[in-house]
């Protein structure tokens, strides 16, 4: 994985400090010892900030204008995201970015940086490989694989092997990754004249099968999955819609991967019977919001919070254009990425146990014996 110094910058001191003073503040209430996240810009809290070809980033205003320092700090949204709130959900800081802690040369064989966990998601990022990470735009599931195993390995060094391995066999590891695969497919006629929907999916379910089993190699037993949402209903594939209704056919390819994606976790279950994991429902439970708005206190749930134009899905989020001025009421802060307000209710609803968690929600694969 490449990530000499030329792809990091030098503001790693902060999160340095930031990790400490939350560790000092979180070490009570742990019900797990760390949390690990691999995904895409759902989950991403800063990782493409250190990308220094990436253009992905959410460095720009109005992201970040409802987190706690109101400012731009690599999360895709206007405030936290899901990773932040698992982390709270478990007693632990918020995950920091992989690429803030290696970047500081004098830190980076400290293991202490990773006890708690760490965030290796990225925007853009996919369980493919596609054109974004070959010209270094995010970071692939692959390579965000091989960065815990470099932690593993510090863990390992500091805490020894049977440290190790009951460290990360106790913790969480959350995954949301899919979409981008789903939206490379939209745009490839390539891809849709070699793959049909259904081999395309497969190839998915399969590939992260084989990242799975790779961590689970290195200690890891206990899983989080979200499954994709609808992403035709997104104010950027709304607007692609004459009627500005809901791309079906992408929805129903997201329906596919969730199908296929729960149907691997049955078989992988078989195979490797010391793992435990959680599934979250997050197409019915978007459909849910679509459907039923005022239950959960949205009143838009076509348009985007941040942005211009149709469903304000034409230009993108940007210090050009408008926002909101209530986000709490949006289930999108821009054309693609959901609110904070939405990503609350998708941890809450994960967490505590729900018809759209499978086969346990998340409280009780934490408190699973390993």
């Amino acid at each position: 994985m490449k990530m000499g110094c030329s792809w990091v910058c030098a503001t790693s001191g902060f999160w340095v400090v930031l990790l400490v003073l939350s560790r000092l503040s979180c070490s009570e209430g742990q019900v797990v010892p760390a949390l690990f996240v691999l995904g895409d810009s759902i989950v991403d809290v800063g990782n493409n900030n250190y990308l220094a070809l990436s253009v992905a980033k959410a460095v720009l205003p109005y992201y970040g204008l409802d987190f706690p320092t109101k400012k731009p700090n690599g999360r895709f949204t206007n405030g936290k995201n899901s990773a932040d709130f698992m982390a709270e959900k478990l007693g632990l800081p918020s995950p920091p970015p992989y690429l803030a802690l290696i970047s500081n040369s004098s830190e980076r064989n400290n293991s202490s940086l990773f006890l708690t966990g760490v965030s290796f998601a990225s925007g853009g990022a996919g369980i493919f490989d596609g054109n974004d990470e070959k010209f270094e735009q995010s970071i692939p599931l692959k390579d965000q694989v091989g960065a815990f195993v470099a932690v593993h390995d510090n863990l390992t060094q500091h805490m020894g092997s049977p440290g190790a391995q009951q460290h990360v066999a106790k913790s969480l590891f959350l995954f949301v990754i899919g979409n981008n695969d789903l939206f490379d497919y939209s745009k490839s006629s390539d891809l849709q004249k070699q793959y049909t929907p259904q081999q395309y999916v497969d190839r998915m379910a399969s590939s992260l099968k084989d990242q799975l089993k790779r961590l689970h190699s290195y200690d890891a037993r206990k899983f989080v999955f979200a499954g994709l949402p609808p992403i035709g209903c997104t104010p950027a594939r709304r607007n692609w819609n004459e009627t500005g209704g809901c791309r079906e056919d992408q929805n129903s390819w997201a329906r596919m991967y969730n199908e296929a994606l729960l149907a691997m976790l049955n078989g992988l279950k078989s195979e490797l019977n010391d793992i435990s994991y959680s599934y979250l429902d997050l197409y019915n439970i978007v459909q849910e919001f679509i459907q039923n708005p005022s239950a959960y206190g949205f009143t838009e749930v076509k348009a985007a919070c941040c942005g211009l134009g149709n469903l304000r899905a034409v230009v993108p989020c940007l210090p050009i254009s408008e926002y909101c001025p209530n986000r709490r009421d949006h289930l999108f802060w821009d054309s693609v990425h959901p609110t904070e307000a939405t990503h609350r209710i998708f941890i809450d609803k994960a967490f505590n146990g729900s018809q759209y968690t499978y086969p346990m929600g998340v409280h009780q694969l934490a408190a699973v014996e390993t």
